[in-house]
């Protein structure tokens, strides 16, 4: 790790003269086909996959590593040829080195790993969902305007080609119509954690303090520390930060063309039920969004069809096609645009096929864009650009602010709620049809009020805003504080 580009050789003369290795700002013109170094901040399973996919592109290379789990830096390290290894993410930021970071932590650590990355002078590649509150998320934005950083949210969707030619079918060719309602879909089987009687012990290999960053040391009663940090609400954003930002930020770029921010009001029904495990998030999660446009909603469940089974839940909602387990469905006048991972389908009313669209590679497109914007200092270029980000994460953060601010449950409620909204009664009859093969009672779920959001202030107004407005920034831990940037 000796070597010294050009490039790094002015950084260096830089800190000599001011005693002290200041970062550097936009990437110069002279200097925009050096070789891009790339630190890694995270080193689990996503971390691992985006450094298998970021080394293989042309003009970059994997340099640093860090990762409060000693064992599992070394590993990352070792696979990628050898690249510096930190424990603490602030001296992966002083590598002169790095140029980039791409951030794969838990979500809690998202929003504080990407402002310490912009104010080191490192453009930023942050993994799904931006935010782990809504708040924060809006200092990144703020963040990545004030020091001029590239800033690319790790929704690799947005990068497929595809997304051009359904927007083109529904909005220009408008091929079914005007749109009558989007329905998101997460309904993807996972099992339960565990519930210890003791806390868990935390890994010797593992820097706790550096883990937990932002967030409070709690006890965890869970069976392991590592990926399932997603089910906790103090570390995690639930199923719906994990799946969710991606069928929601699918609608709003395919059936809104990102011409809606945030809803302006927010339903929410769910619970953890079946499992009676340590995790706090819904495993079972149905929200209605009002965003003054079509309604739309979305069914999430991590529960399999039947107890014993593998399958996962289905939902047709009166519709005569079944929509996909992970994506979503753009009901129209004139038939459903049916949505999933790289690929999509045109129905009409009957359920005749129409046409057919195949995705490319997202990965691949998604890094490539990224790298392309660093080197070219043009955030316009990239695909997904830190505050379309930020929005989309918004709507899995004021669905989990739903649920969390939710009380007593009832079915005649939740569907006189919404009374001029067939498609919410539908979805209420498939989630109640579906929980009883698991003899969930009633009382084991949480029924949100109407929830009114102002998306130009980001805060909840009315009659039930103090319940709400609550979560919409966390109480920071010591020295992990994420700072409000003006």
């Amino acid at each position: 790790m000796l070597r010294q580009t050009r490039r790094e050789f002015v950084r260096a003369a830089a800190a000599a003269g001011a005693g002290v290795w200041l970062g550097v700002g936009p990437r110069s013109a002279a200097a925009a086909n050096d070789e891009i170094g790339i630190g890694i901040i995270g080193a689990g399973g996503r971390g691992g996959e985006l450094a298998g996919g970021f080394k293989d592109r042309p003009g970059a290379r994997i340099v640093a590593v860090a990762d409060p789990d000693e064992a599992r830096t070394a590993r990352l390290a070792r696979s990628v040829g050898g690249a510096a290894e930190y424990v603490d993410l602030r001296k992966l930021l002083e590598d002169p080195a790095v140029d980039v970071v791409v951030i794969a932590t838990c979500n809690h650590w998202h929003c504080l790993a990407a402002i310490w990355a912009m104010q080191a002078g490192k453009d930023v590649y942050v993994e799904k969902p931006l935010s782990h509150s809504q708040w924060e998320g809006r200092q990144v934005v703020q963040a990545a305007r004030k020091y001029n950083r590239i800033v690319q949210i790790g929704t690799q969707q947005r990068s497929d080609p595809m997304q051009a030619e359904l927007k083109k079918f529904l909005h220009e060719e408008k091929a079914l119509g005007a749109i009558r309602y989007a329905q998101a879909n997460r309904l993807g089987a996972r099992g339960p954690i565990g519930k210890r009687s003791t806390p868990l012990p935390i890994p010797k290999e593992v820097h706790y303090d550096l883990w937990l960053g932002p967030a409070q040391d709690q006890p965890i009663f869970r069976d392991n520390l590592h990926y399932d940090w997603h089910w906790d609400w103090n570390t995690g954003s639930g199923e719906m930060g994990n799946w969710g930002v991606h069928v929601l930020d699918d609608v709003r770029n395919v059936a809104y063309q990102d011409s809606v921010t945030t809803p302006q009001r927010i339903l929410a029904v769910g619970g953890r039920v079946a499992w009676n495990d340590a995790g706090e998030s819904p495993n079972v999660h149905y929200v209605y969004f009002d965003t003054g446009t079509f309604p739309t909603l979305i069914a999430l469940s991590n529960l399999p069809s039947a107890p014993g089974e593998k399958g996962s839940w289905i939902t047709r909602a009166g519709r005569p096609v079944q929509g996909p387990g992970s994506g979503y469905v753009v009901a129209c006048e004139g038939g459903y645009l049916l949505g999933a991972r790289q690929q999509a389908k045109a129905y009409d009313l009957e359920g005749k096929e129409m046409r057919a669209f195949k995705g490319g590679d997202i990965n691949r497109l998604h890094q490539e864009n990224f790298l392309a914007a660093v080197r070219s200092r043009d955030r316009a270029l990239l695909n997904a650009e830190v505050e379309v980000g930020h929005h989309s994460s918004g709507w899995c953060n004021l669905a989990n602010v739903g649920f969390r601010a939710a009380g007593a449950y009832s079915f005649e409620a939740a569907r006189s709620a919404l009374p001029d909204l067939p498609i919410w009664s539908e979805l209420l009859d498939e989630m109640q049809s579906q929980l009883a093969k698991f003899n969930v009672s009633p009382t084991e779920l949480r029924l949100s009020p109407i929830l009114t959001h102002d998306p130009r202030t980001e805060r909840f107004t009315g009659e039930h805003a103090e319940a709400a407005n609550q979560f919409l920034k966390r109480v920071y831990r010591g020295e992990y504080v994420v700072p409000e940037i003006a």
